[in-house]
């Protein structure tokens, strides 16, 4: 994969802003025709120096439904402390744990129920999918964008941007200005590009994200 140059004289940079100290985002799961198959939660809570995140999917097609719900601890700076996956995908379920231990350098992750536990190299500051995208919101509000770099989603996954420019777009039928962002994230054995919209509010609310698949365009949209 080769990542493009990031322009960021193309940022309107922004007052620094504090991320909310709590906050609910409720989201629509939809269709490429636009109706709904499932919601999903986003949720953040700041205790003491460090974050509580949730994100949790509860979605559906005839014979097949998917419940996931994955929860991250992150401190200060949105360095992961422990990330914990739970998920239920037609007939197939799992439950894991990851780790961080910044000291030895390593991101423990355990298979809980009975399974095995396995250790992969870790910055000092890892940051799991959860932590790594409210940092993400953290360097939009100041108006950069992070460099290419590695994030923690039980594998180890590279993730990399293209600013796209600020588009009005329709969220849930809402005429809504947003930055667009461009993803490419590459695993040991997978490869996948999705866009990210972020509201251009003080917070950089994620308003939408968009996923090109055989069967067209699928999308969660915030509900406001």
């Amino acid at each position: 994969m080769i990542w493009p140059l990031l322009v960021l004289s193309a940022l309107q940079a922004v007052p620094p802003a504090d991320a909310p100290a709590e906050e609910t985002l409720n989201y629509t799961v939809n269709w490429p025709s636009g109706l709904s198959l499932g919601e999903a939660v986003l949720r953040a809570r700041r205790a003491g120096d460090r974050w509580e995140l949730e994100f949790t999917l509860e979605a559906a097609v005839p014979g097949f439904s998917v419940n996931d719900s994955h929860r991250s601890v992150a401190g200060e700076e949105f360095c992961s402390v422990e990330l914990e996956k739970r998920f239920r995908r037609g007939n197939r379920q799992g439950h894991e744990r990851t780790s961080f231990d910044s000291a030895r350098g390593v991101a423990v992750r355990q298979t809980l129920g009975g399974g095995g536990q396995s250790e992969i190299p870790a910055p000092a500051c890892a940051r799991d999918a959860l932590a790594f995208l409210y940092y993400l919101r953290r360097e939009l509000r100041q108006g950069r964008l992070p460099p290419p770099q590695e994030i923690f989603f039980g594998a180890r996954y590279q993730v990399g941007f293209q600013y796209l420019g600020v588009q009005t777009v329709r969220v849930n039928d809402v005429a809504t200005e947003a930055e667009r962002l461009q993803v490419a994230l590459k695993g040991p054995a997978s490869q996948h590009s999705f866009d990210l919209f972020f509201a251009r509010d003080a917070a950089r609310t994620p308003v939408m994200v968009r996923v090109s698949l055989p069967t067209g365009v699928f999308s969660m949209e915030l509900v406001r």
